[in-house]
């Protein structure tokens, strides 16, 4: 069976041809997520030999990059990061709300990723936790989970912010739990007109405090006028805000999580054929009905579309607001259970369970024994390369 193709397969092949072709407008994080890609579980990372204590199998198996835009890398982050999180469900239905940029606006957080990605996560959080406060719709504070993405299935850009919100809070002051309407969180037009005033006059002060730079075909914008005709424009158009039904549980929560949380501009599973000139994935078109389609796209226009969707060093695009937020979470949590009169989570930190069946990725292909490892196998090269390991 022929080995699985990867994008680490598309780098190798055309890395080196897209770095001289956009060598002067190639950045430092851009060149780095290639170069991690390439080099990810090779012998240029170095790793182990291991061997099953059965049949006798030896195999290498060379180290990951970490980098969080890895397709290879996501999920060891993504079960560690669950993990933690099963701690934290409650015993309530939860909602999925999405909050999407309109196309004048994106093309402007292009050029802008960290000033204006965080004015979307921020005001995102802020317009749920605003309507849900209000007495005329539920008079609560809630807690939500926010993940950027900034793609859609045909690798454009398409910046959004994937929210998941308990259908729920404690009351304002805090004496019980005030719950939302069977099937119903809040009325997505409401969320839809506070979010785009509270990200415009983000937007504006960060344009008047010197924070947005423009390039290109937008360097008009620099000008105050026509920065604030953009401004006038964009808030006559409807903003798109929606709603997804409540997850049956916090099982259902959690493969959500799995899904989203972890994911990268595009899966190696889509991928379908790379050539000496051409890239061919596969994608859903939701204009058709989430319909699967083929595309393809020359290696240099695929490669650039892939890189659209870096992340600044040091960018979180994972973020918890309101009763979970990090600084307070572990006591907001401890209230909404009191509220609800839920039992607290048994601890997670128990002992190791030695009958416990290795994970599949430590059990030998051959007879399904534990592999150990034999010995360490180090990077040939006199300093390794840092990728920065941050999966958030």
């Amino acid at each position: 069976m022929a080995a699985r193709l990867e994008m680490a397969d598309v780098l190798r092949r055309h890395g080196d041809t897209y770095r001289r072709e956009h060598d002067g407008h190639l950045g430092r994080v851009e060149r780095r997520v290639m170069s991690a890609i390439e080099l990810c579980r090779t012998a240029a990372l170095g790793g182990h030999t291991e061997g099953c204590s059965e049949c006798g199998f030896v195999r290498c198996a060379y180290n990951s990059c970490r980098n969080r835009h890895c397709p290879k890398c996501q999920s060891q982050a993504r079960d560690d990061w669950l993990a933690a999180r099963q701690a934290e469900l409650l015993a309530v239905p939860y909602f999925h709300v999405v909050f999407t940029l309109p196309a004048q606006v994106a093309e402007i957080a292009f050029h802008n990723k960290e000033t204006v990605y965080a004015i979307l996560l921020r005001t995102a959080a802020e317009t749920l936790r605003t309507i849900a406060a209000d007495p005329k719709h539920l008079g609560a504070e809630i807690g939500l989970l926010a993940v950027l993405h900034t793609w859609g299935q045909n690798l454009h850009h398409h910046p959004h912010v994937h929210c998941v919100v308990p259908g729920g809070g404690p009351s304002l002051d805090g004496t019980r739990w005030v719950a939302c309407r069977p099937g119903f969180f809040l009325p997505v037009r409401v969320l839809s007109r506070l979010f785009r005033r509270l990200f415009l006059d983000e937007l504006r002060a960060a344009f008047e405090a010197g924070d947005l730079g423009f390039f290109g075909e937008l360097a008009g914008l620099a000008e105050p006028a026509a920065f604030a005709h953009r401004l006038r424009a964009v808030r006559q158009v409807d903003w798109v805000v929606y709603a997804k039904p409540p997850f049956g549980g916090p099982a259902q929560v959690l493969a959500y999580l799995g899904r989203y949380t972890h994911r990268v501009a595009i899966a190696n599973s889509r991928l379908i054929s790379v050539t000496g000139t051409d890239v061919t994935f596969r994608w859903k078109d939701y204009r058709h009905h989430g319909k699967s389609k083929l595309m393809t796209l020359g290696a240099d226009q695929f490669i650039r579309r892939f890189l659209m969707h870096t992340l600044p060093d040091g960018f979180h695009r994972i973020r918890h607001y309101g009763f979970l937020a990090n600084g307070h979470r572990a006591a907001k949590l401890a209230l909404c259970r009191r509220l609800l009169d839920v039992p607290r989570p048994l601890p997670t930190d128990e002992p190791a369970d030695d009958t416990v069946p290795p994970r599949q990725s430590e059990r030998c292909p051959c007879c399904g024994g534990a592999m150990v490892v034999l010995a360490i196998l180090p990077s040939p090269a006199p300093r390794r390369p840092s990728f920065r390991d941050d999966s958030s």
